[in-house]
């Protein structure tokens, strides 16, 4: 397996022995309890006793928080600031910035939707973290997701860190050729023109490549797969996932629940 080309970092640890797909399943419903709960601290409380208790579970504490500062938080700050400006919600008036007005209003939308964005893109970190792609590709395909669905959601968790190895290999190879990337801002900016033409069209290239990696894998064939590595699905992993369906189930309802 080539670590590079994903987040997966192997540890020691309770979350590491998980099926694949309880992995996923609890981060699709901490997702979705966030987004239907009708609570307004739904989502916080999900980071401060879900999210970040099972970072430190999963021995990977470290790197989720490296991620958090950043990735995580200049997204959902960004986000926050947008909403708090541009909300047209709400009579109370915080403080005025020109012609723009921040309410209590938009303030307390902004945070809820900007924690939710913390409590989604954190999730899946935390599962690509703890999760080795191939292994979440195999078990879905086991249990009959067809082939080139799995290779879509696997594609796209790789995405970004095949994204960056490329651009580590044409960075040294722009290096190795006298590119100034270390000087001033100014200067580096000027540098990325030769650093993105190889990075966009290389990424184009791999498309060919990747389909024809699909034909060679058989995706299309109906015949039954089978696998070297069997991915064990205990018994506890099965009650921890209708446990978690049965919490999205309980979130909606209440959200539905006439008031």
């Amino acid at each position: 397996m080539h670590e590079r080309l994903s987040f997966y970092i192997k540890r020691d640890s309770v979350i590491h022995d998980l099926n694949p797909l309880t992995k996923l399943t609890l981060v699709l419903a901490l997702i979705l309890i966030a987004f239907v709960s009708p609570w307004y601290w739904t989502p916080h409380l999900l980071v401060l006793i879900a999210i970040i208790p099972l970072s430190f579970t999963g021995k990977v504490a470290p790197e989720f928080f490296k991620t958090a500062f950043r990735l995580i938080l200049p997204a959902a700050g960004f986000l926050f600031l947008m909403q708090a400006f541009f909300q047209p919600v709400g009579e109370t008036v915080i403080f005025k910035f020109y012609f723009l007005d921040v309410t209590q209003e938009s303030m307390l939308f902004a945070f809820r939707n900007a924690m939710r964005v913390i409590v989604m893109v954190s999730a899946f970190t935390f599962l690509l973290l703890t999760t080795h792609p191939s292994e979440l590709m195999s078990d879905l395909t086991r249990r009959g997701l067809p082939g080139q669905f799995a290779y879509v959601i696997i594609s796209t968790l790789q995405i970004l860190p095949q994204m960056q190895a490329k651009a580590q290999t044409i960075i040294s190879a722009q290096r190795s050729r006298g590119l100034d990337t270390e000087s001033t801002f100014i200067k580096r900016m000027g540098s990325l023109t030769p650093l993105i033409g190889p990075l966009v069209f290389g990424s184009l290239a791999e498309v060919e490549e990747r389909a024809i990696a699909i034909e060679a894998r058989g995706f299309t064939s109906k015949k039954v797969k089978t696998s070297l590595y069997e991915i064990p699905d205990h018994k506890s992993d099965q009650i921890i996932r209708w446990v978690l369906i049965l919490l999205v189930i309980v979130s909606i309802a209440l959200n539905l629940w006439p008031s």
